[in-house]
């Protein structure tokens, strides 16, 4: 086994830890950890952190339902239209963007160099999400009518589809924005989402790509143990102190790949 393989190893089992820890950012780590340390092209990354993270998710629904942190009912009735984009965008946008999209002066933009920018700006947002104090009750509970949640969820659904990430970054403000739910009980029903969006994403690439079976199946296993010792870690550590210093490493990781790509 090669030092670069062990490493990812080890990156997963911190990916893992991250999201016992945090609750998120799973997919922040793990795309760059498969594309800059174990040599995998952005489009076939960004369809094994779906994997990752769905599995690990759905880790996370069963410790959050326990808590009786999980809305089920409104998790499933925004999983809908998000799904549907997801699977859309993994099964046929994707795949179907050509390889060099244009040339500006001398540099050509390429459809992995694409990928990773936009990946890169998502996670700006989430940093900036993560660092930004926003405290519960300051915010807005507003109910809408459903298309507009389901419009939103397609959004959502299409952003996540292409970057291969979860979205619980975007997910648990629509629900507490939108769903009128508390935040503790937002964050474990957006496991739910982010389980099926990302599930069912990636079925939209299985039918495209050949997968390596063995290391997504051992990859996903180290990251779920992972999150098994974050989970039981997060009760000594400050979440809030936690979250804070996770984004100020996702601004910076977010600067390397937009330095690394341009």
């Amino acid at each position: 086994m090669e030092t670069t393989e062990i490493l990812g190893y080890i990156g997963a089992l911190i990916v893992g830890l991250v999201l016992g820890l945090v609750g998120g950012g799973g997919s922040i780590l793990t795309v760059p950890l498969l594309v800059y340390l174990l040599g995998y092209s952005p489009v076939i990354a960004t369809a094994y952190s779906l994997f990752v993270v769905g599995s690990s998710s759905l880790v996370g629904v069963i410790q959050k339902h326990r808590k009786k942190l999980v809305d089920f009912k409104t998790g499933l009735a925004f999983s809908f239209p998000s799904f549907l984009a997801v699977y859309i965008s993994r099964r046929y946008i994707v795949h179907s963007i050509p390889e060099s999209l244009f040339t500006f002066g001398s540099v050509t933009i390429t459809k992995n160099m694409a990928i990773m920018i936009f990946f890169a700006l998502i996670m700006l947002l989430a940093s900036v999400s993560m660092i930004k104090n926003t405290k519960e009750k300051n915010l807005i509970n507003i109910n809408q009518s459903y298309y507009k949640t389901f419009i939103q969820g397609l959004i959502i659904g299409t952003i996540t589809g292409i970057i291969g990430a979860g979205g619980g970054f975007l997910y648990v403000p629509a629900l507490v924005l939108w769903a009128n739910l508390p935040m503790k009980k937002a964050v474990g029903t957006s496991l739910v989402i982010i389980t099926l969006n990302s599930l069912i994403g990636f079925i939209g690439d299985w039918q495209n790509l050949k997968v390596n079976w063995s290391f997504l199946l051992f990859f996903s296993f180290l990251t779920i143990l992972g999150i098994i010792i974050g989970g039981n870690l997060s009760k000594y550590v400050s979440n809030k102190s936690l979250k804070k210093g996770f984004g100020y490493f996702t601004l910076i990781m977010a600067i390397y790949i937009i330095y690394k790509e341009i």
